[in-house]
């Protein structure tokens, strides 16, 4: 989006505003209001970041991902899976920055349209469905993948990302065995049902772990180990120090911005490994 589209968007948006507070009937006009400041606002915000929207399906139901504006050229891909509130700044902040770097990236949307939690209690909710349904999270991941190639990614050289809820679906990508090069699990849930037995791991894994996320318990770490081992997997966990669960987060309480910075570093490291 241009400047003179963004400012005529925010100008529409402020006429809107001054209209609504001159209204005799405010509250006739405040769900309309909200809508639109939000579809405004996402707009403005994926146009800055240089993404574009992709409507795609899972039979019936609607999802809108988003890809990076270089789709079309032949280039190595990454897949983004958002965190549990679905997908935030930080998941196309990511996308934009691996940009810069040469990668086409795709954001999937997980839960689809419609479906988007308005609080953690709604989050927990929607995220604990998929976790425990883990082959409808495979195939969602799955379709986010078939998009990433039609958007000109290179289908040998792929590789997923995927923060906090989207780190548990990295994972499950590698144990899924869908063929990326790579998979990266940024604060991710590690745990999985003990009822699943382990199976061969065949892409590389990077996990990004802070070391005081209280869900990361010394047992599901134990299993984890024990999983990626006898999986014969090449993987690899970094933990960062003084570090809470959502550390990668900007807007996070717990944002640690050194640890964050590092963790970026260590991901471009492993994928440039892994695709170039």
């Amino acid at each position: 989006m241009d400047c003179r589209n963004y400012c005529a968007a925010q100008h529409f948006l402020m006429l809107q505003v001054c209209n609504f507070i001159n209204s005799p009937t405010k509250s006739i006009h405040m769900k309309k209001l909200i809508t639109l400041a939000a579809v405004t606002i996402l707009v403005l915000n994926t146009g800055a970041q240089g993404l574009k929207p992709v409507a795609y399906k899972d039979g019936d139901q609607k999802l809108n991902g988003l890809v990076t504006a270089n789709a079309g050229k032949k280039s190595p891909g990454v897949l983004i899976l958002p965190a549990w509130k679905g997908i935030d700044d930080e998941a196309k902040n990511a996308a934009a920055e691996l940009a810069k770097q040469g990668y086409i990236a795709f954001v999937a949307d997980i839960y689809g349209e419609g479906n988007v939690p308005a609080d953690n209690a709604a989050a927990a909710k929607i995220a604990g469905s998929f976790r425990k349904d883990f082959a409808a999270y495979q195939k969602r991941i799955d379709l986010a993948l078939q998009q990433l190639k039609m958007a000109g990614a290179d289908e040998n050289k792929i590789a997923v990302i995927g923060y906090c809820f989207g780190g548990t679906g990295a994972l499950e990508t590698a144990r899924a065995n869908f063929p990326v090069k790579g998979v990266v699990s940024i604060h991710g849930g590690l745990g999985k049902d003990s009822t699943r037995t382990n199976g061969a791991l065949n892409t590389k894994i990077l996990i990004e772990n802070p070391a005081e996320d209280g869900g990361v318990t010394p047992q599901v770490m134990s299993s984890l180990v024990k999983e990626m081992n006898e999986g014969k997997a090449d993987w690899q966990v970094i933990t960062y120090a003084y570090s809470k669960h959502t550390f990668t987060d900007p807007k996070s309480p717990d944002y640690n911005e050194v640890m964050a910075k590092r963790a970026w570093s260590h991901t471009l490291l492993f994928l440039g490994e892994v695709l170039k």
